[in-house]
């Protein structure tokens, strides 16, 4: 199975530096979520790593092979991006057949099973179908390239929330049955969060956090009660987003619960509570553009 490297990458475009010195592995069959913000870098990295575009410096290697005009090491990755680069006269089952052309072992059956799943046309030409269509078109194609991994750049433009439900399902049963890499480039986070094993964050243009998604969430936690009870209990502790009102307030905390922290809530009556990782995401970026 494939096991994607980047090793001290570089990239600008137009004098701005895109990505700066990013060190980041992709494990064999573990499903990651690459977040940031819009401009954070995102789909540079991914185009990076597909070879569609060149490092300034550094090195990016699928199972030691540099992937620089590599199509050995380049096949054993799918890249649904947000751009369509079919001819529009093409119909779906030309896209279907035109995949096969380029990854033998894409499963057609396994495509028309899907696109009966998501009533979808096979016969309608791409330049005929509405934006949801379109990227459940390019959905169905990625997972049935059987590629041993699959990234998908903002999968759900378009879907409504009976398709976008679907296609979670359809991707964990298809990661179930045949395990792979799977990178998920999203911008709904909250919809994604309980698939995702491990979530890297990119902001700035840097990785400002590579961890598991459960180890990301114990790290951090909302703790509220009475205004100048909080503020006893936060003195001197990493906070990354305060909210007020009237006299009561809530602080998100980066760091553990000590015992002596719990027996200090007790004492001055603090509930704690989970920060979701869409909320944390948001005030760990802000937090970095202080």
């Amino acid at each position: 199975m494939a096991i994607i490297e980047v090793k001290k990458v570089n990239k600008t475009y137009n004098k701005k530096q895109i990505l700066k010195d990013i060190n980041i592995t992709f494990e064999e069959n573990k499903i990651y979520g690459l977040l940031g913000r819009n401009g954070a870098g995102k789909t540079t990295l991914l185009n990076l790593i597909t070879d569609r575009a060149i490092v300034d410096s550094g090195e990016i290697t699928i199972n030691g092979e540099n992937v620089y005009e590599n199509d050995n090491a380049l096949e054993k990755i799918y890249f649904m991006t947000e751009r369509t680069l079919y001819p529009e006269d093409f119909k779906v089952k030309d896209v279907f057949k035109w995949t096969k052309e380029f990854y033998s072992n894409f499963d057609r059956n396994y495509a028309l099973e899907l696109s009966k799943k998501f009533s979808l046309n096979i016969n309608t030409k791409m330049k005929n179908l509405s934006t949801g269509y379109t990227s459940i078109c390019k959905i169905i194609t990625t997972l049935a390239s059987n590629a041993e991994v699959l990234i998908f750049d903002e999968p759900i433009l378009g879907l409504d929330a009976n398709n976008r439900e679907l296609f979670y399902k359809l991707l964990m049963e298809n990661y179930i049955e045949n395990p792979k890499t799977i990178i998920l480039s999203t911008h709904i986070i909250e919809e994604v969060s309980n698939l995702i094993e491990k979530v890297i964050i990119l902001n700035n243009s840097k990785i400002i956090s590579s961890d598991e998604a459960e180890e990301l969430l114990d790290k951090a936690y909302t703790v509220s009660g009475l205004t100048e009870n909080i503020d006893k209990f936060i003195n001197a502790k990493n906070i990354v987003n305060i909210e007020e009102i009237t006299s009561f307030k809530s602080a998100t905390i980066i760091g553990n619960l000590t015992k002596e922290d719990k027996k200090l809530a007790e004492d001055l009556d603090l509930k704690f509570s989970k920060v979701e990782l869409q909320k944390l995401f948001i005030y760990l970026t802000e937090k970095e553009e202080v």
